[in-house]
């Protein structure tokens, strides 16, 4: 894929980002980050833009660990019912051919006299 060349701007700095990634969505990358970044400094006006840049990065970097660990739990998850599924399936099996021969059992007893 071909690397374009986008321009963002976060807390008042222009930046010039090579990606592959569809521009509009670098940019609405960009716009949720400069927001967030205005917003830290708006709640505490003492913090620099680096300050707030980084306390940014510290609550993207726990929302990203906290998915990761959902997403971990999740695949778990669907392990665990896939080896069940697996299991009932060979449970159900044994018990149909528990039920052939049985019926079969049946039928021959029913064929011999008393």
């Amino acid at each position: 894929m071909e690397k374009d060349i986008v321009v963002i701007h976060v807390a008042g700095s222009e930046y010039s980002i090579r990606t592959e990634e569809d521009p509009a969505y670098v940019e609405a990358l960009a716009e949720t980050l400069d927001q967030d970044i205005t917003a830290i400094v708006q709640a505490n006006r003492r913090l620099s833009m680096t300050q707030a840049a980084i306390l940014a990065a510290l609550d993207y970097a726990d929302k990203a660990a906290k998915e990761s660990e959902a997403a971990d739990n999740l695949r778990n998850q669907i392990k665990e019912y896939l080896e069940d599924s697996a299991r009932y399936k060979m449970e159900a099996e044994v018990a149909r051919r528990d039920v052939e021969r049985l019926q079969k059992e049946l039928a021959e007893r029913k064929r011999q006299p008393f």
